[in-house]
C-alpha cells in the first residue's frame, strides 16, 4: 500500500493525447509482474489512477506505462519529464492466463487504448512462439493517427503475429480496412472450434466482438477480457470497482467472459 518512487527514464508521444513512459524503481529492485496486471500510478498531488502495465514482462528492470491523458491524474502523469519521479503501487490484479492457453490458437481483439494492456501478453507469446498455435491480432482505432505502436506492429508481424487493422474513418491515403473491428473476423479465417479469445477496449466493442465470436462457436469460458472500472484502492477494500459480486481490482482486471457478461447487460452497473 505504500507508494514507491520511480524515476522517469524516457518519454514518447504515441498520439495526440497518449504517451508511453519508461520508469525505473529508485530502489534498484526489478519490478516483476504478469501480463495483464496493473499499478496505481500518481504524479504529485493529482491523485492516483489505475494503469495497465504495457512493458515487456521479461524485462522487469523497466516499468512501462502507456497513458491516455484524459483526466487530471493522467494529464499530470503525461506531463512528467525524464528525471522526474512518479509514485507507484502494485502490481495488482489477475493476469492473462497465458499458461492455460498453450497449444491453442489465440485471437486478440484490441480497441484503441485497449492495446497497451495486451502488449505484455503479445510480447510473452512471441517470445515463446513455439508454445502457441496461430496468434492473431484484430486491432481497431478511430483514425489511422490514433493507432498505437505502429512500428512494433510491423515487427510483431515479422515474428509470427497475424495482424489485421481497421479504423472507423480515414482519408483517401488509408489503404486498410474501414469499419468496426468485428468486420475483421471473416478476413482472419479463424478456426473457432478450439480458439481462445482475449480482448481489451471500450466495453461496447468487447461485447459485440465476443458476441460475434460466440455466434461462430467460441465458448464463453474460453474468452477473456480486461476490465478497469473506477479502481481506487487496488486491493478490493473501497468497493468502487464492484461489478456484480466481483471487485475488479482484486478479481480482475482479467475476467472470464462467461463470469461477467450477465452483469454488463445491467444498465445500472
Amino acid at each position: 500500500m505504500v507508494p514507491a518512487p520511480f524515476e522517469v527514464l524516457a518519454k514518447r508521444q504515441d498520439t495526440e493525447d497518449t504517451w508511453t513512459l519508461e520508469l525505473k524503481p529508485r530502489s534498484g529492485e526489478p519490478f516483476e509482474f504478469a501480463p495483464g496486471q496493473f499499478t496505481m500510478l500518481s504524479a504529485g498531488g493529482a491523485g492516483e489512477v489505475p494503469m495497465s502495465i504495457s512493458g515487456d514482462p521479461d524485462q522487469p528492470e523497466r516499468l512501462v506505462h502507456t497513458v491516455h491523458a484524459l483526466g487530471l491524474a493522467t494529464q499530470a502523469v503525461c506531463a512528467t519529464e525524464p528525471g522526474q519521479v512518479l509514485s507507484v503501487r502494485g502490481p495488482f490484479g489477475r493476469p492473462w492466463p497465458l499458461e492455460a492457453l498453450e497449444g491453442a490458437d489465440v485471437v486478440i481483439a484490441a480497441g484503441g487504448i485497449g492495446l497497451p494492456p495486451l502488449r505484455p501478453a503479445i510480447l510473452r507469446m512471441l517470445a515463446h512462439r513455439e508454445r502457441y498455435g496461430r496468434v492473431v491480432l484484430l486491432y481497431s482505432a478511430r483514425t489511422p493517427e490514433q493507432l498505437l505502436f505502429t512500428d512494433e506492429l510491423v515487427a510483431w508481424s515479422e515474428r509470427g503475429l497475424e495482424l489485421l487493422v481497421t479504423v472507423d474513418s480515414a482519408g483517401p491515403e488509408w489503404r486498410g480496412h474501414v469499419g468496426v473491428v468485428t468486420r475483421l473476423i471473416r478476413p482472419a479465417k479463424l478456426e473457432t472450434g478450439t480458439l481462445v479469445a482475449m480482448s481489451c477496449g471500450p466495453e461496447v466493442m468487447m461485447r459485440f466482438m465476443l458476441a460475434a465470436l460466440a455466434d461462430d462457436g467460441v465458448r464463453s469460458d474460453r474468452m477473456f477480457v480486461s476490465m478497469e472500472r473506477n479502481m481506487q484502492c487496488g486491493i478490493g477494500l473501497c468497493g468502487h470497482c464492484q461489478l456484480g459480486p466481483r471487485l475488479l481490482c482484486r478479481d480482475g482486471p482479467v475476467c472470464v467472459w462467461s463470469e461477467i457478461a450477465p452483469w454488463l447487460s445491467v444498465r445500472e452497473l
